[in-house]
């Protein structure tokens, strides 16, 4: 018996040796998880650059320590920032270079997003205008302004995407076209589809037979046409899809499509302008752009509170704004409020070197 309660005993003794091992890996990769959820908090770039090391840091310290709010707190704002420094809109502690390459990109990006949320509004007053006679002036006045500005935004871009197209070209002939190929070819493709796309479906325009538009604004109805086609997708139909279900399927194929290629068309310029060779004279250049961007994107914001003001009787059933317009008016003004950071943060490059193309 002594024997048998002496294997009893030493085997007990014995389990918990045998499984705290275990016990420690379990542990261990539990931290491990709960740190690398903390670190989504970081832009990608900085996770792969710096999230192993930090990682393990944040584990010896909560084992030191113990759990704290406060810890968590601070580095889901750390986070931020970072993605803010990542995004060109706020100091980069580090590559101060790289956050200025970043602005320019987020300026694009802020200048698309206005473009295509102030096209919704355009074509929807363009539309009222060629079948109805607004009972004041505001909306003739509203629209030419809101006309105006895109075409300030239109000019923008086309002048600093050609020297960047160019630059990109260049560097591409000459072999250090390293990771500008792709974004090149996906910017250009999305551009492909919208203009084709947009040009086939402008046909079907609700504007179509109308004939007052060409009397009472500066737009002229092919322009008002394509815009309508290039932003169909951006509707209220998507929340009734019982009405959706009557569209052609040509028309549905398209609006899915179509926000795929703004989408492929948006993210290439971006990456394009993230990552060519640009010299300082070209760098100046393209903040000067920057600038008429900006002042595109606030014309454009006081012509659609100058809409938005209207009173809904005065201005007529089909200058009604909805829903999608109020949501249009935010992301006008986020766009305007982030552009001006991205450019003032950008401003300094100016007199830097020549910018080294981002790796990222």
């Amino acid at each position: 018996m002594t024997p048998g309660r002496d294997r009893s005993t030493h085997g007990a003794a014995d389990g918990p040796a045998r499984t705290a091992p275990g016990r420690r890996a379990a542990d261990r990769a539990a931290e491990m998880a709960r740190a690398r959820r903390l670190l989504l908090w970081y832009p990608g770039g900085w996770r792969s650059r710096y999230g192993d090391e930090f990682a393990e840091l944040l584990i010896d310290e909560r084992a030191e320590l113990g759990p704290s709010w406060r810890s968590t707190v601070n580095i889901a704002a750390t986070g931020l920032r970072a993605r803010l420094a990542a995004a060109g809109l706020a100091d980069h502690p580090v590559d101060p270079e790289a956050a200025a390459r970043a602005g320019m990109a987020t300026m694009a990006i802020c200048a698309a997003a206005a473009i295509l949320t102030g096209a919704v509004m355009w074509s929807q007053l363009a539309i009222g205008l060629q079948w109805s006679v607004p009972a004041g002036n505001r909306i003739t006045q509203a629209i030419d302004f809101m006309s105006a500005a895109l075409l300030a935004l239109a000019v923008a871009a086309l002048l600093a995407g050609a020297p960047a197209a160019w630059a990109a070209i260049t560097s591409a002939w000459r072999g250090q076209a390293r990771g500008v190929r792709r974004p090149a070819m996906m910017s250009a493709g999305g551009a492909l589809v919208l203009v084709v796309g947009g040009r086939h479906f402008a046909s079907a325009w609700p504007g179509t037979g109308g004939h007052l538009l060409a009397h009472q604004s500066l737009v002229p109805g092919r322009i008002a046409a394509f815009g309508w086609a290039a932003t169909m997708w951006i509707t209220s139909y998507w929340a009734h899809p019982g009405a959706l279900a009557q569209f052609p399927h040509s028309e549905l194929a398209w609006m899915v499509l179509s926000p795929v290629a703004t989408a492929c068309l948006v993210i290439g310029i971006a990456q394009v302008l993230r990552r060519i060779q640009m010299s300082p004279r070209m760098f100046r250049y393209e903040m000067c752009v920057g600038h008429l961007a900006l002042a595109g994107l606030v014309a454009f914001l006081c012509g659609a509170l100058c809409w938005l003001s209207l009173s809904g009787g005065a201005s007529g059933r089909l200058f009604l704004a909805g829903t999608i317009d109020r949501a249009g008016l935010a992301v006008l003004a986020v766009s305007v409020v982030a552009g001006a950071a991205a450019v003032r943060r950008s401003r300094a490059a100016a007199h830097w070197r020549p910018t080294r193309p981002d790796r990222g």
